[in-house]
């Protein structure tokens, strides 16, 4: 057991430039580091929002209004179904998230079953009444309906925080509709709030000129038109200006491939291009509609409706609109991170600032230090030379972990440090094992080779059950924790196989070329 082969101590060696060229960033300010050779590495660990500031949000998915909007959706469905099959009906509604109509003709009751029957896997029918029918989805569509539009909820937040530049955001599911979200180092928290409680949602619709402002305002509608409110037009009377758009032949912003912002005739806009089916889309609604007014449609709200000149086959054009040049950036930003399936609701809002992370900093850096000084002395004092080899060996366990934690970019929290505090105490814990077992075979009159391999091998099955049965909690922790409790168990764990190299590898070899 104390005897090694070249490759150990040349993994040794490896291991420890390892350690030397990979943590030596950490100990140095950015500013310094950009002095340094650019051959040479300069990444550091990432700091968590408790340590340099940032915000903290939770965020609530509106999943109600995704479960309206695609009962919605399959009405409309199923009233062109059912109008293509000549099955005749009247008073057709939704209420309380139920569809409702009446069927004219008795005789059309088998043809309806049989239409009914295809929606039966999302939906099932009843009849209220002799000729009422209702219509509900079931539980587990529901189901899918709220867990997706979570899921989705989570990707555009993720793209959109990428666009915005913040590095390292937590972002994670939390209950069945909550989205938890961290970063740190964020510096215009209000201005990301802003993008993240935009649903993004863009259409392009042809502007049904057939109705006045005044008629739509009186209550006058057509079938197949929907009114929404302008954003930045008013009436006489002061009050948002009104647009009937029709429904039928509108381009939805998810064919969009890029968005950016511009300058056409010295306003800011954001111009934009389709994918090949946008494109073609879009070429034969302007081809068709010459003339008339394309309304751009942002969340409900018309920002901007140009007249259609001439046919658009390039699949790029411009939204206009009484934009600032920030104001245009971020709708560009929007636009490429994509729309969200429902509204987002900040529920709860913390933020941290960067002085109570500098503090909680200097307390981690005391803590380290006091403890490492403290088993420093402690080892030299009960184990002398012994006790030296296992120092350095402690040394290089805390550079080799520092090494894989900014390898790994993994953010580094406060229970993170105070895993790390707990490695060092650990780190020392097999050699202690293995200098006790050592004592104890020196009473056997052994010769010293003997003594010290004797001592290795009868200790090598207690620190292999000791460390495995602590990185198994390590495990379960960060398996079934969150957040914080996962940075605590990601330091833990590595320490542990850390300290084990160290102990069974770095510090026999120390030995044995002393022992020599």
């Amino acid at each position: 057991m104390v005897q090694f082969k070249k490759w150990q101590l040349l993994l040794v060696i490896l291991f420890s430039l390892f350690a030397i060229l990979f943590s030596y960033p950490n100990f140095f300010s950015k500013n310094t580091l950009k002095n340094f050779p650019s051959f040479l590495p300069t990444d550091q660990i990432v700091l968590g929002l408790d340590l340099q500031g940032g915000s903290y949000l939770l965020i609530e998915v509106d999943t109600v209004s995704v479960v309206k909007e695609s009962l919605d959706t399959f009405s409309d469905d199923l009233r062109s179904t059912l109008r293509k099959n000549k099955i005749f009906f009247s008073k057709f509604n939704i209420k309380d998230d139920q569809i409702f109509f009446n069927v004219k003709n008795d005789n059309q009751k088998e043809d309806l079953l049989k239409i009914l029957s295809k929606y039966s896997q999302d939906a099932s029918f009843e009849y209220e009444k002799e000729k009422l029918v209702k219509i509900s989805f079931n539980t587990e569509k529901i189901k899918n309906i709220k867990d997706t539009a979570v899921s989705q909820s989570i990707e555009v937040i993720r793209r959109r925080v990428d666009e915005f530049g913040t590095k390292e955001p937590t972002i994670q599911k939390q209950g069945l509709d909550r989205i938890l979200l961290e970063l740190p180092g964020i510096t215009d928290p209000e201005r990301l709030k802003s993008l993240l409680g935009k649903t993004a949602k863009l259409t392009l619709q042809i502007v049904d000129e057939d109705l006045s402002s005044n008629e739509i305002k009186s209550g006058k509608t057509k079938p197949g038109t929907i009114v929404y409110e302008s954003d930045n037009e008013l009436d006489m009377t002061g009050n948002p200006l009104l647009y009937a758009v029709k429904k039928r032949n509108s381009i939805s912003g998810d064919l969009l491939t890029n968005a950016f912002p511009t300058v056409d005739k010295g306003s800011p806009v954001v111009s934009f291009e389709f994918n090949n089916k946008g494109g073609r889309k879009f070429g034969k609604i302007t081809t068709d509609n010459i003339g008339k007014k394309l309304a751009i449609i942002l969340d409900k709200k018309v920002i901007s409706s140009p007249n259609i000149r001439e046919p658009i086959t390039g699949g790029k054009g411009i939204i206009t609109g009484q934009f600032t040049f920030q104001e245009a950036t971020d709708l560009a930003m929007l636009l490429r991170a994509g729309a969200l399936p429902a509204p987002l609701n900040i529920i709860e809002e913390r933020t941290v600032g960067p002085s109570l992370g500098a503090d909680s900093i200097e307390s981690g850096k005391f803590a380290s230090i006091l403890g490492f000084v403290l088993i420093i002395i402690f080892m030299f004092l009960v184990y002398g030379t012994f006790g030296i080899f296992a120092n350095i060996a402690l040394i290089f366990n805390l550079l080799i972990l520092i090494s894989i934690l900014t390898l790994i970019k993994a953010t580094l929290t406060l229970p993170g440090i105070a895993g790390i505090v707990l490695t060092i105490g650990m780190a020392v814990d097999a050699n202690v094992l293995i200098f006790e077992r050592i004592k104890e075979e020196i009473k056997h009159n052994l010769s010293p080779i003997a003594t010290i391999d004797t001592g290795y091998k009868e200790a090598f099955k207690t620190i292999v059950d000791a460390n495995i049965t602590t990185l198994i909690a390590a495990i379960m922790l960060f398996g079934l924790g969150s957040g914080p409790v996962k940075g605590f168990a990601v330091t833990l764990s590595i320490g542990i196989l850390t300290s084990m190299f160290t102990a069974i590898m770095f510090t026999r070899i120390l030995i044995l070329i002393w022992l020599k």
